[in-house]
């Protein structure tokens, strides 16, 4: 509802029904009016600059909400853009947001002047200064002071970038698509000059983190004016007058302008995971002219960012906040053509009906946060995701773990797109397709795939329906490109526990009784790696035994964490894991070693930055809170089940901190919003503590007020006086009553109900009753 009042419909179930289930809530009851906008709108609190240093590996160009198409610049990071770089090699059209590897930059472009003798673009990329350089969600600039000044300018539509170069007045204003070089690595390009305005590419590459499948990205541009020469490169063999080039190492193209009267030259380049004649036809749909897509551009994030409006909270903390909003909307992409063709996971073309097919699925990571924000804000968008990951399964034969583009990378571990299709469905998303998920869901979790399938899926399996866990066997050589549980066997027990756990409940609501059970009964599973000699989990090896040092802290078989950070992965039973080690007060004492509670409470922000964190990558040897990293999101809310919910607020309201409106204001990798999203949901105080359920935690929110567009529905928020001192929960009201509860279900929040929070200088007894705690699971 862009606060006009207007009701959007919203999938799953409709209005008159979420009222009922809040008790008769009124529709039509008077509701206060949303904070106002700021004057320049809500796209001018977004900083995109922000996480582009310190391996935050965003990127600021220009996008689109879920855009195919992501125009940035690139600098010779290995994910495209450095802060602290002062050369761009090109502006290129794939990038995808906080990825830790390399993947995108496909066709750099760069706009030069004089002779083209240099083909490689680390040698030819342009100078530029942040002084000259700005940008905006949809909009990017920059002066680039090489080649006499030239001012570049980027904008995107859903299937296009849409480039405008200023140039200085002369005869040899060239641009340079250069199809050989892209962040991945790759494999085989062809470029072909089509007509005197029109350039074709086909590159086909390959990578992530370690080598995968290869995949094909077919692209076309066409600029508003005929060239006045042109050309093409193979290696270091520049020609004047060729057509094409067809290499499997360094090729492009160049074109040649003439800009001594009209020194401006504008281009649209649209993109196809399909073929050409896809590329040709994204490129009809929208080739407006660079103003109007800017115009449409800023438009379309003015109305997502309006799904939510804040109010109170320092200006500094409102940019943060509106540039994290902004990154949780980056991704999944459209991967579906403007004709509705996509290519599947088998290679072939098909064509998506009724629903718009997305694609990047970095699912170990946005499980935890980025989904349920979506199913809240992007219900349309979210249910065409879900879709999509059902299509991945029916084209390519397996569900995916993490999907780039059309192909399957197998990276991380464990069995992340069960709470990502359980979340779906508990959130409504799926109707009509429920028991399509269900079955889809129960092959994953009860089977392997076949050797000659490239997905890897719960490769532990045999052994962990078997036993009960997945053996860690780190030197047994993988089958496959990626990565695999059997090297990662403790924490991949744990997240098949957890994924279990979200089916039992998705099982027992669509009447599969016995299904139920069983899975209720593997979610135990984190039992059998717990080793009450250290009163830690512990990684098994193939024989049963436990194995590596018994320091919990140099654990061995967690991916990318350690058994201190594993501890609290148990989202589908904590009580049943608090009880395990001890009880309330052993897990308190444990909570608040591992948040260094006690200094925190003298110093957040100083805890944050030097106890918790230590580098964007260093995953291992720590006994402390990671805050930068997937495993770790949902441990701060533990303490909502310990009786302490007052810590829960102190280590979130830390680790908010950690976020700032400057280029290394993001912790650790974005890893495709899902950092964003935690920030967003921390900040107003309802955080997913079950994802894959639909349970959500609380918290004291950071500002004074948050409306937020569900839809249809309007879910607020209030905290009046919130700050720094006075951040502890006094009491709250949910509808006008007083609730004492730690959670709130789905339901509760997307039938637009309303929060209330009281807040004062020290804790109180809020949410410390047994009953105020989530039940576990099963």
């Amino acid at each position: 509802m862009r606060w006009t009042g207007h009701l959007r419909s919203r999938t799953g179930a409709t209005a008159l029904a979420l009222a009922a289930v809040l008790g008769g809530l009124s529709l039509t009851a008077p509701q206060p009016a949303a904070p106002a906008a700021p004057a320049d709108g809500l796209t001018g609190l977004v900083n995109t600059f922000i996480g582009t240093q310190n391996e935050g590996n965003t990127f600021p160009g220009a996008a689109v909400p879920f855009g195919m198409v992501q125009l940035s610049p690139d600098t010779g990071h290995s994910t495209g853009y450095d802060y602290k770089h002062d050369h761009i090699r090109g502006f290129s059209t794939v990038h995808l947001s906080g990825v830790g590897c390399r993947l995108g930059g496909d066709l750099p472009v760069l706009p030069t002047t004089g002779d083209v003798t240099r083909t490689d673009n680390a040698r030819y990329a342009a100078a530029f200064s942040h002084r000259d350089e700005s940008s905006r969600p949809g909009y990017y600039r920059v002066g680039l002071s090489s080649y006499g000044g030239i001012t570049a300018e980027l904008t995107a539509g859903r299937r296009t970038g849409h480039q405008r170069y200023t140039f200085p007045a002369t005869g040899k204003a060239n641009v340079l698509l250069n199809t050989g070089q892209s962040l991945h690595r790759t494999v085989s390009t062809t470029v072909e000059v089509l007509d005197s305005r029109t350039v074709r590419s086909r590159i086909t590459g390959r990578g992530f983190c370690q080598d995968t499948r290869p995949y094909t990205v077919y692209t076309i541009t066409r600029f508003d004016r005929p060239f006045t020469a042109f050309g093409t490169w193979n290696g270091d063999q520049v020609s004047e007058g060729t057509r094409s080039s067809t290499s499997t190492g360094r090729n492009g193209a160049w074109v040649r302008f003439d800009t001594t009267g009209d020194r401006t030259v504008e281009a649209t380049t649209a993109i196809s995971y399909v073929d050409a004649d896809g590329a040709a036809g994204n490129l009809r749909a929208e080739d407006d002219g660079f103003d109007r897509a800017a115009r449409a551009a800023r438009e379309a994030w003015e109305r997502r960012l309006d799904d939510v409006r804040v109010q109170g909270g320092p200006a500094a903390l409102r940019r943060t906040f509106y540039s994290s909003l902004y990154r949780a909307f980056l991704a999944p992409t459209i991967g579906s053509d403007a004709d509705g063709r996509y290519t599947g996971w088998d290679g072939r073309a098909h064509r998506a009906r009724g629903f718009t097919y997305y694609q990047n699925w970095s699912l170990w990571d946005t499980y935890r946060t980025q989904a349920q924000l979506l199913a809240l804000l992007a219900p349309d968008e979210s249910r065409d995701m879900a879709l999509s990951v059902l299509q991945v399964e029916a084209d390519g034969g397996w569900l995916p773990k993490w999907g780039y583009g059309t192909v399957e990378t197998n990276i991380m571990t464990g069995d992340p797109v069960t709470p990502f299709l359980t979340n779906a469905y508990q959130h409504g998303l799926l109707k009509g397709h429920e028991e399509e998920a269900y079955r889809a869901l129960k092959r994953n979790a009860d089977g392997v795939p076949p050797k000659d399938s490239p997905y890897v899926g719960r490769d532990g399996n045999d052994r962990y329906i078997r036993d009960g866990y997945v053996p860690c066997v780190p030197g047994r050589p993988k089958e496959k490109p990626g990565d695999s549980d059997v090297h990662q066997g403790g924490s991949a027990t744990l997240e098949y526990a957890l994924a279990d756990g979200m089916l039992a409940k998705m099982a027992r609501s669509l009447g599969h009784h016995a299904d139920a059970e069983r899975y209720a009964a593997r979610s135990r599973n984190y039992r059998n790696v717990y080793d009450p000699a250290t009163g830690f989990f512990r990684a098994r090896g193939a024989d049963g035994a436990f194995m590596g040092p018994a320091d919990p802290a140099k654990s061995v078989c967690f991916h990318e964490g350690t058994a201190w950070q594993y501890q609290w992965l148990v989202p589908q039973d904590l009580p049943g894991m608090i009880d395990l080690i001890g009880g309330k007060a052993a897990a308190n004492t444990r909570l608040d070693s591992f948040f260094a509670y006690d200094r925190l409470l003298k110093d957040p922000a100083r805890t944050a930055r030097e106890v918790w964190v230590h580098g964007p990558y260093d995953y291992y040897n720590a006994d402390k809170y990671n805050p930068q990293n997937e495993p770790d999101l949902i441990a701060p809310y533990t303490y909502l089940s310990t009786g302490q919910p007052w810590k829960t607020t102190d280590v979130v309201h830390a680790a908010l901190t950690l976020f700032t409106d400057a280029p290394t204001g993001m912790t650790g990798n974005d890893d495709l919003g899902t950092m964003s999203a935690w920030m967003v949901l921390s900040a107003i105080g309802v955080f997913p503590v079950q994802p894959g359920a639909d349970v959500w935690g609380l918290s004291t929110p950071v500002f004074d007020r948050v409306d937020l567009d569900l839809g249809g529905e309007r879910f607020t928020v209030t905290a009046p006086g919130t700050s720094e001192r006075q951040r502890y929960v006094q009491s709250v009201r949910f509808d006008g009553d007083r609730y004492e509860r730690t959670y709130l279900t789905s339901r509760q929040i997307t039938g637009g109900g309303k929060l209330d929070f009281t807040v004062g200088a020290s804790p109180s007894g809020w949410g410390t009753h047994p009953r105020a705690v989530a039940p576990a699971i099963g």
